[in-house]
């Protein structure tokens, strides 16, 4: 099973930008997330097409199986 965490911010245009991280530490302490998020955006490391990240807007872990079958 593999999971994501993602990172969804609001850009200085008003628009949303996502950063996904493979395999996150567990569990996940949402005050350390937020926190990160928050240096992220004063870093200005980050950027996306939709421009500067300036505000975080949410956080979600995503489950994903895979399932295989041979195909007779």
């Amino acid at each position: 099973m593999a999971k994501t965490l993602e990172l969804e911010f609001t850009t200085e245009f008003g628009k949303s930008a996502r950063l996904s991280i493979d395999n996150p530490k567990e569990p996940i302490d949402g005050s350390v997330v937020k926190a990160a998020m928050e240096e992220m955006i004063a870093s200005g490391v980050f950027t996306s097409t939709n421009g500067n990240f300036a505000t975080a807007k949410g956080a979600r872990v995503i489950d994903r199986n895979v399932t295989e079958y041979e195909i007779i």
